[in-house]
């Protein structure tokens, strides 16, 4: 097949399209490199059947006829969607339907990848898709919540309206390779941190959690949803839930740092607990993780020290 990735230089958008070389297809993947990194396709260069095109979304596109549209366009970190709250509603509104129109235009079919960001600071737990959320919509996290929230609103609405041929996934915490190491985000801070001798940051007292799915089992499962014929959403994320404390503890032991423990306040509408309920993800895909946080670290451990060692290199750099 003919296939368009939207934000493609992104750390998820680059390993699917890794994924979907490795298939047999052709892979068209657009990026504005506003957040994505043409570093995570460096590898892709030579690569015939991939076509990158530096382009934003936001504005209308024509990429040709495909067959499948995989929409990963969006600040994901709350660094960037922070700085980019604007530009990160734009791409979950604009963005997702100029996608949406591609995908009705050409009869393609339709990935959307949502987050498990729409639940909130949720009041149930674990989270299955059913659950509405507990969302702040006016809050600092809200650019990034509620462009999510409307986006799968639009998914659904060119589904049920123009019989587009939709898939939602909520993506729960992913890390690995190409992770940006400086995104805010809680294994890149821990792994930073650790490897450059530093304490690490706790926000809180520590006891709020989390699940760290490792990216080859959130790309399998994002590609068994593309296979199947389920439109409603579906959560792919490790259901095994860590708290932060114990994550950074981890850390310090796949990294072999002896670091102390920082604490800071807790951020504005920080979710307490998250932890998805992959019951749909196990009946519709049979699929469930594989990968514990350990082995998940320690496959990610060379790429952060890369990333680490490069950093210090350029500020040397710029010292001298």
């Amino acid at each position: 097949m003919r296939i368009l990735v939207t934000g493609a230089a992104g750390f998820l958008g680059s390993h699917l399209c890794d994924a979907l070389l490795a298939e047999g297809h052709t892979v068209v993947g657009v990026d504005n490199l506003s957040t994505g990194s043409l570093a995570n396709l460096e590898h892709l260069r030579a690569e015939p059947r991939f076509d990158f095109r530096e382009q934003d979304i936001c504005l209308p596109f024509e990429p040709g006829a495909v067959n499948f549209v995989f929409n990963f366009a969006s600040p994901a970190s709350p660094v960037d969607y922070m700085n980019l709250g604007i530009e990160t509603l734009r791409v979950g509104s604009e963005g997702t339907r100029n996608a949406l129109e591609i995908a009705s235009r050409y009869g393609a079919g339709f990935l959307h990848a949502s987050t498990s960001e729409c639940y909130g600071d949720p009041k149930v737990h674990p989270q299955s898709e059913d659950y509405w959320g507990h969302v702040n919509p006016i809050g600092p996290r809200s650019v990034y919540d509620e462009a999510k929230r409307f986006s799968e609103a639009l998914v659904m609405a060119y589904h049920r309206y123009r019989g587009v041929d939709t898939r939602l996934v909520r993506i729960f915490n992913t890390y690995g390779p190409r992770l940006q190491f400086n995104d805010g985000r809680v294994i890149s801070n821990l792994m930073t941190q650790a490897l450059r001798g530093e304490d690490l940051t706790v926000y809180g007292d520590g006891s709020q959690t989390r699940s760290f799915c490792y990216v080859s089992d959130e790309i399998d499962g994002i590609l068994r949803l593309a296979r199947s014929n389920e439109h409603l959403p579906v959560n792919i994320g490790n259901p095994i839930e860590w708290t932060i404390l114990e994550c950074a503890q981890e850390v310090l032991a796949v990294t072999g740092a002896t670091c102390q423990i920082r604490y800071q306040p807790l951020p504005t509408d920080d979710p307490l607990q998250r932890r998805p309920d992959i019951t749909r993800a196990r009946t519709l895909l049979g699929w469930e993780p594989k990968i514990d946080l350990h082995t998940g670290l320690s496959l990610s451990l060379p790429y952060f020290q890369q990333s680490v060692s490069a950093t210090a290199v350029q500020s040397s750099s710029r010292d001298q």
